[in-house]
């Protein structure tokens, strides 16, 4: 094979950092996979751990309007009007959010979850699996029993992963993506990083995550010209 045609079909390397709790990242998934589908080319997806609120606690006493009434320091009535327009969001790429059976609460235990299931090749499963506990099913993912459940259906052991969240045993590589979100200037989420320099921000409509796949694949094509 040519260098050309090797830079042709080499993947595009996309980070993504976004958090289980952040109802945009859901609907930025969708909306990337379905222009990662648009795209010619191979995609190498990995997720890294941010955390929007790390001081919530793993029980929050409230539901879902309250906990951005009083985040936002908003009215509980702007704060309702604006969980139906995301809902609307999300409905328009195949999600079914549930605010009122929501349980927010604290993702980290989570977070070393997606890790776990990274070391053993899951973790794109499992991040979907988290999100859509997450805001489709109203399950508490603050609870170890409960992410273990979702492991367990996930095909992990149930045990070690009670194990592994008990200890902590992924906390160090969830502070790792954090501090690498930070050393990038990353401050809200989902954040795509293609081929570690390229930025973008937010849940962008699927044409431009598109675009930006495309033209970085034209780039990598003629550097190996070049050379």
């Amino acid at each position: 094979m040519s260098i050309e045609n090797a830079a042709a079909t080499a993947p595009i390397k996309v980070d993504i950092w976004s958090d289980i709790a952040c109802p945009w990242c859901f609907i930025g998934k969708r909306k990337f996979e379905a222009g990662a589908a648009g795209f010619a080319g191979e995609v190498e997806i990995e997720y890294h751990s941010f955390e929007l609120s790390p001081d919530t606690p793993v029980d929050f006493e409230g539901d879902e309007v309250e906990f951005l009434s009083t985040h936002k320091g908003i009215a509980p009535e702007q704060a309702r009007q604006m969980l139906d327009n995301v809902g609307g969001i999300a409905a328009s790429v195949g999600l079914k959010y549930d605010f009122d059976a929501m349980h927010h609460t604290n993702t980290v235990k989570a977070h070393q979850l997606i890790h776990f299931a990274k070391a053993r090749g899951l973790q794109l499963d499992m991040k979907e699996r988290l999100l859509a506990a997450y805001f489709e099913d109203g399950r508490h993912l603050g609870r170890l029993d409960v992410l273990a459940d979702i492991a367990d259906e996930a095909g992990l052991d149930r045990a070690e992963v009670l194990q592994s969240l008990e200890n902590d045993e992924y906390l160090d590589a969830v502070r790792a993506d954090q501090a690498q979100a930070q050393a990038f200037g990353i401050n809200g989420v989902p954040f795509f990083v293609i081929e570690g320099k390229y930025g973008v921000p937010g849940a962008q409509e699927a044409s431009a995550f598109q675009n930006v796949l495309e033209t970085v694949a034209a780039e990598k094509r003629d550097a190996a010209v070049a050379e």
